[in-house]
């Protein structure tokens, strides 16, 4: 197994594959768009969403000081609040630099004493994830493997990328893009949650491997944890999130859905994910938002 390795961009570096995004992808990016759609990737979350144990998610409307329905001022003003108490790794997703590490060390070779904060990291926190403007490429795996939800278990590897780039027009990855596998996978939400939270089809380390050696910024899937489970190997738990977080300094979007696009067979556009700067958080819910 691999380690995590000291950042190319210098060892203040806090933003990983991002670095590879550069203002030739964002101005190529708006060059995709050709008619003039949008496409919000989120699914809903609230407190049915399924999600990794002990995730739980609440939310609380509260109207203060009117209790007795009690207004403010002369013009009788109402109004609502909101308490919102949840674990942030749910529904829709990015993962932070900090959420995934190898034996207590994070990327660009931080050790776990550097990063772990009880009150928020110390490193790697959300407030420092730049916002992303680039292109995207989808991967619709479902058309791929002539199925309408394709199953666990199911890896995708360099063979099944390039099969999926060829099918779709002998597309290429870019460096600097994000890259979103469609699996179906999000058909199973009120359907089978137990199914859908517990295993899935995804990318193996092989293809983890691959992508990162093109130099993507991020990758995405409509799964729960974007890599196969059951893993390739099963001792190997979560080493996708390892390779790409830990290793290469790839952002995950997790739960991110690319039907209406994949419908119109439409497979490249321009993506922007802009999440909450919450400082010290791990994650961040998420709606990225396709543009073609």
């Amino acid at each position: 197994m691999k380690v995590a390795i000291n950042s190319k961009w210098g060892p203040n570096d806090q933003i990983g594959a991002l670095n590879n995004i550069t203002q030739d992808n964002i101005l190529a990016a708006t060059k995709l768009i050709k008619k003039g759609k949008k496409m919000a990737m989120a699914i809903e979350t609230n407190s049915k969403t399924p999600a990794f144990a002990p995730r739980t998610y609440s939310v609380t409307i509260v109207k203060p000081g009117q209790e007795n329905g009690q207004t403010l001022g002369n013009t009788k003003t109402s109004y609502h609040d909101d308490i919102l108490q949840t674990w942030v790794g749910i529904g829709t997703q990015l993962d932070g630099l900090g959420h995934i590490g190898i034996d207590n060390v994070f990327y660009n070779c931080t050790p776990g004493i550097e990063v772990t904060g009880i009150s928020g990291l110390k490193k790697f926190g959300i407030e420092t994830f730049p916002g992303v403007a680039t292109r995207a490429v989808i991967l619709d795996m479902t058309g791929l493997m002539g199925k309408e939800i394709v199953p666990e278990g199911t890896a995708f590897n360099q063979p099944e990328i390039e099969a999926a780039l060829k099918r779709q027009g002998n597309m290429t990855i870019n460096k600097g893009d994000v890259v979103i596998f469609y699996t179906g996978w999000h058909k199973l939400l009120g359907v089978d949650d137990k199914r859908n939270g517990s295993v899935e089809p995804g990318l193996g380390v092989q293809g983890a491997r691959y992508l990162a050696s093109l130099g993507v910024a991020m990758i995405g899937s409509d799964t729960w944890a974007v890599e196969v489970i059951p893993f390739e190997n099963a001792g190997q738990v979560f080493h996708v999130h390892q390779i790409l977080l830990a290793e290469s300094g790839i952002f995950i979007l997790e739960n991110v859905v690319a039907q209406q696009a994949v419908n119109e067979q439409v497979y490249e556009g321009m993506i922007t994910v802009g999440p909450h700067r919450t400082t010290g958080s791990v994650q961040a819910i998420v709606n990225p938002i396709f543009v073609y």
